[in-house]
């Protein structure tokens, strides 16, 4: 005869929540499993769906991350800052590990729903869009496609308005390095990032002597570790959009394929890169 069923009431488990807080709950997850709306009857439009609204609840997790990290940059409280941005590299780890569930759609089944999608596109996420302007990478002309949602539009701007985090990054070097940042350049607030000699070269002194500036090349590394894992995101949105739809342009209107591969010679920390070459 079977055993008789566990009942993990006996352990002290909590079975009855008419008077307490659940796990669905906690979580409001009535709400969040009512949010896939498929416009067609195509199997795979339901992971489509999935697969964006999670990167979308990633990206706003590495938000909350940067956004907390610049501001302990800001009080110099560097420890935790590290672990913010460790933590943004992974976050980025597992959003490249999704592309391989989505790759599982051939473009055959793409095909089947791909016309409901109507000119929606993930070009036009404001959360990526603010994640690259929090990191530097800048183009005012990504502002046109949330004109239409004033609050976003104004996030937006806001945020051009004030110095990237990897300008609050740079501020930090050259106090470090020079105690002051009177030999700074300029932030480049409306435009994308572009690599600075001398920021470089102050990024150089850290290279060549890391013993001395540990907690500086500590930095850098965690800088090029987030861009190396976001770089692989972008490239992975590359050959999955290739292997699903080829070369055709994208629902958004881009050139697709070609346009994701112009991204990926956006550089978000130009000097840490270049310095490379010069040691």
């Amino acid at each position: 005869m079977a055993d008789k069923a566990y009942d993990p009431s006996t352990d002290g488990a909590q079975m009855g929540f008419e008077k307490a807080m659940s796990y669905g709950d906690y979580l409001s997850l009535d709400g969040l499993l009512s949010q896939q709306h498929p416009k067609s009857d195509a199997h795979d439009e339901l992971l489509f769906i999935i697969q964006h609204q999670t990167s979308e609840l990633w990206l706003k997790q590495a938000l909350h991350e940067l956004s907390a990290a610049r501001a302990c940059l800001q009080s110099s409280d560097i420890a935790p800052m590290f672990k913010m941005l460790a933590r943004v590299s992974r976050i980025f780890e597992q959003l490249n590990s999704a592309w391989d569930v989505l790759r599982t759609m051939t473009p055959a089944d793409y095909t089947t729903f791909r016309e409901a999608l109507g000119p929606s596109s993930g070009f036009q996420s404001y959360q990526y869009r603010m994640i690259e302007f929090v990191l530097g990478n800048r183009n005012p002309n990504m502002l046109k496609p949330h004109a239409h949602v004033p609050e976003v539009l104004a996030m937006l701007e806001d945020e051009l308005t004030r110095p990237s985090f990897y300008d609050e990054v740079v501020a930090y070097l050259f106090t470090q390095l020079d105690g002051s940042t009177e030999a700074m350049p300029a932030p480049q607030l409306q435009t994308p990032h572009s690599a600075q000699q001398e920021i470089q070269a102050q990024w150089r002194r850290v290279y060549e002597d890391t013993t001395t500036h540990w907690r500086l090349y500590e930095l850098g590394e965690k800088l090029v570790d987030m861009e190396d894992y976001f770089r692989r995101w972008r490239f992975n949105h590359v050959t999955t959009v290739e292997r699903v739809i080829g070369f055709k342009r994208g629902t958004g209107g881009t050139s697709g394929v070609q346009y994701l591969r112009r991204m990926l010679e956006v550089e978000l920390f130009p000097e840490l890169w270049h310095v490379r070459g010069e040691l």
